[in-house]
């Protein structure tokens, strides 16, 4: 998979371990666990885009519709959308759930991004 993504990539529980775990050992993978008739989901919608296009190359954003892909959202406890993920090292490191500012889901990025000392 392209490593440097200034889009959101479609994830599916097909592609969920290349696409994300093991992506997310070279960057930070964001994982939007999202449904069509999801209104709140809909309004992240340019705020990710934008994060995508801006980060293009250090994040990897990717997409879980919850409807086609039941069984990943069971594996990450997903019980409300909006809900954005992020995985670093193979591992999800920080959940936040509901509608967030462009803001608050950089300063998340940011931290999970930094190095480990």
């Amino acid at each position: 998979m392209n490593s440097i993504e200034s889009h959101p990539i479609t994830v599916t529980a097909d592609n969920f371990t290349s696409g994300v775990i093991d992506a997310s050992r070279n960057q930070t993978v964001l994982v939007d666990f999202w449904a069509p008739w999801c209104g709140p989901c809909k309004a992240l919608t340019a705020p990710l885009n934008e994060i995508a296009t801006e980060r293009a190359g250090s994040l990897v954003i990717a997409k879980v519709n919850v409807d086609e892909a039941p069984e990943l959202a069971a594996r990450y406890n997903i019980r409300s959308i909006p809900a954005l993920v992020l995985f670093r090292d193979g591992e999800a490191t920080t959940m936040l759930v509901g509608l967030r500012p462009k803001t608050e889901i950089l300063r998340h990025i940011d931290a999970v991004a930094q190095p480990t000392r």
